[in-house]
């Protein structure tokens, strides 16, 4: 009887052989695809993240200069202007930097971009050309890169 099991166990092996590569095939292709997303999706967050960070420091840069541009101003409407420049500023010294798993990104990040539009709202062509010397109008490198911004 022990030979009849010995063949058996031999068949059986042949047998189950497509079943047992296809399991370690399986199990292979997992592993691989488990490492290949996670590159991917590293790099993938690494690019959104430095996009997200560029468009924050540029409303940041814009928002600082704009505010030290008006804050010696005495004109009513550069008062509604700074004010609507340090709104914006705050906004962006409270963004949550540190935290990639802050569920409430998008929502943050749309309070910036409209209060971006705002700000932009505010320096209308007529504070350039009514007044060219006290406050300067913005040059055609940053309307681009504006018009850029307030596409998304």
């Amino acid at each position: 009887m022990a030979f009849v099991s010995g063949s058996d166990d031999l068949f059986d092996s042949i047998i189950m052989a497509d079943d047992r590569f296809h399991d370690e095939g399986y199990q292979e292709g997992f592993e691989e695809g488990t490492r290949q997303g996670t590159i991917e999706g590293r790099n993938h967050g690494l690019l959104h993240g430095a996009k997200l960070g560029a468009e924050v420091s540029f409303y940041y840069g814009f928002a600082i200069g704009w505010k030290y541009l008006l804050q010696n101003s005495s004109d009513v409407k550069a008062r509604k202007r700074l004010k609507a420049m340090e709104s914006l500023i705050g906004l962006i010294q409270n963004f949550p930097y540190e935290n990639p798993m802050y569920e409430k990104l998008q929502e943050d990040m749309e309070r910036v971009r409209s209060k971006f539009r705002q700000t932009i709202i505010t320096i209308d062509k007529e504070t350039c050309s009514v007044n060219p010397s006290s406050i300067p109008c913005l040059p055609p490198i940053v309307l681009t890169t504006v018009d850029f911004f307030l596409s998304f």
